[in-house]
């Protein structure tokens, strides 16, 4: 469940009145299931969200229900996962127990981004990106210049749409540090909005959909125009990671996500598919 979501369950069931109790990861020390930030709601007979299973979760789960059963007040617990509860993890946490009352969810702060993304192309594989990124802490600007190819549905607080023209012109507005994934119904498109983010250079991820053949094709132009192959060579084309292959939408989705991740979590770029 991302970050979203539960907020806005746990809003609902704040609406409702329904007695529930925070539980918070406010610190951890090791090797842990959840970072410090994670949260679930715990009511009488239900739970939204996860603080990573197990035994820690099972006795949270406990130790909630039985703020439930006073009605009043909040806790600490310091856990040590190896020796209070055998887990083989054998860091610790700090969680923090609280009335959902005395929580609201408007104000829970949302864990740090892992990575800023410009997202162009509102195809098939663009819906598939976005259905995918709907759970990932992240930003955003979902790019296309057809109003039309937008889903209907309306999209978590984090995902923007922005349709605008020349589409290309909306590279200027990313953040330093944005990586980008371009895949539009138009290969004049794509090239353009490819010149304009290998001329930035300050990008931490540039992935363009395409076979090696489009690669080549889109290399030669550019040389033409004037970019260094140290410049091509921080183009990643085809995208996904290397050994998933397939070309269903949600196939090169689930890849190219794993992809961003795998470079916001490095720090570093990460190599196109050889």
């Amino acid at each position: 469940m991302s970050f979203h979501t539960l907020q806005q369950d746990a809003a609902a069931w704040a609406a409702a009145c329904l007695p529930a109790v925070v539980v918070e990861v406010v610190a951890t020390r090791g090797s842990v299931p959840r970072e410090a930030g994670t949260r679930m709601v715990v009511a009488r007979d239900a739970v939204l969200g996860t603080i990573g299973g197990g035994h820690l979760e099972l006795q949270a789960i406990a130790d909630a229900r039985a703020l439930l059963q006073r009605g009043a007040g909040h806790f600490d617990r310091h856990v040590a996962l190896g020796p209070s509860l055998g887990q083989c993890c054998g860091g610790a946490v700090d969680l923090h127990h609280s009335l959902l009352a005395d929580t609201p969810p408007a104000f829970w702060r949302p864990p740090a981004p892992r990575f800023v993304l410009q997202l162009y192309g509102a195809g098939h594989v663009g819906r598939a990106l976005v259905r995918l990124l709907a759970g990932v802490p992240c930003q955003v600007q979902w790019v296309d210049e057809r109003e039309s190819e937008f889903p209907a549905e309306a999209l978590p607080a984090h995902i923007r749409r922005v349709c605008v023209e020349p589409v290309e012109a909306e590279v200027a507005a990313a953040p330093p540090g944005c990586c980008f994934l371009v895949l539009t119904h138009s290969h004049v498109l794509d090239l353009a909005i490819t010149q304009a983010v290998l001329a930035r250079g300050d990008f931490a991820f540039f992935g363009l959909i395409g076979s090696r053949t489009k690669r080549a094709r889109f290399e030669a132009r550019l040389r033409e125009r004037g970019f260094s192959d140290a410049q091509l060579a921080r183009m990643v084309c085809p995208i996904g990671l290397p050994g998933i292959d397939g070309k269903e939408p949600e196939l090169i989705a689930v890849s190219a996500v794993a992809q961003l991740l795998q470079a916001a979590g490095a720090g570093v770029e990460v190599a196109a598919k050889s």
